[in-house]
């Protein structure tokens, strides 16, 4: 399904230089990443303190809820210790917050209380579920993530830079369609206009690559 795309997907398209997080004065991801190499337990504090409210607002927008989100901050400090080393990953930021996105997702589902019908998680997901034609419980779910991820990456490509932007703050950080406005600075049926194109745009790809029939 669409919401189960890992997290190679949209990690070279996220528009990191519009994301509110100050660094300064931070540690390099470099220097964390070689903590985690050597085990030094205090990397994951550095890694809390730099880029925990930016993980903390991927988490929030799908779950809604700051104690689950503060739980799924928890899982994901754990699993970037667990996964680091082996892996080293080229872009710190946007690797915590992929971890911090599947999680929340994951925690998501097991919690299908009557809580979490507002999430932006499942408004989004409803519109997404537009390129997964001819309904999402017809979808397989044994996609091949990386042939998925390969047409929508590719897809992205070929976007101009502010539409692409728009696609990943919509569907990969869950930010509203205000706020989305807010930070590109476009009038709400501009922004509607646009992710509907764009989804149909994303549904034909995936119906030429025959990731969906």
């Amino acid at each position: 399904m669409i919401d189960q795309i890992p997290r190679e997907v949209f990690v070279s398209t996220i528009d990191e230089r519009k994301i509110e997080n100050k660094e300064e004065a931070q540690p390099s991801d470099e220097s964390i990443i070689e903590r985690f190499f050597a085990r030094i337990e205090e990397a994951i504090g550095d890694l809390q303190q730099k880029y925990g409210k930016y993980c903390f607002t991927i988490g929030f927008h799908i779950l809604a809820d700051e104690s689950d989100t503060e739980e799924c901050l928890n899982d994901t400090w754990l699993r970037t210790w667990n996964s680091i080393p082996p892996e080293r990953p080229q872009c710190l930021k946007s690797y915590v917050g992929c971890i911090t996105r599947n999680l929340a997702i994951n925690m998501y589902r097991r919690d299908t209380a009557k809580k979490r019908e507002g999430s932006r998680y499942n408004v989004a997901l409803d519109e997404l579920t537009d390129c997964m034609v001819p309904s999402k419980d017809n979808v397989s779910e044994s996609v091949d993530h990386k042939a998925l991820s390969e047409v929508i990456n590719a897809y992205l490509s070929t976007l101009p830079e502010e539409k692409r932007n728009i696609f990943v703050r919509r569907y990969f950080y869950m930010d509203s369609i205000e706020e989305i406005c807010d930070r590109y600075g476009r009038n709400e049926s501009f922004i509607k206009v646009n992710l509907h194109r764009m989804r149909e745009g994303l549904r034909k790809e995936l119906l030429k690559s025959d990731i969906i029939v």
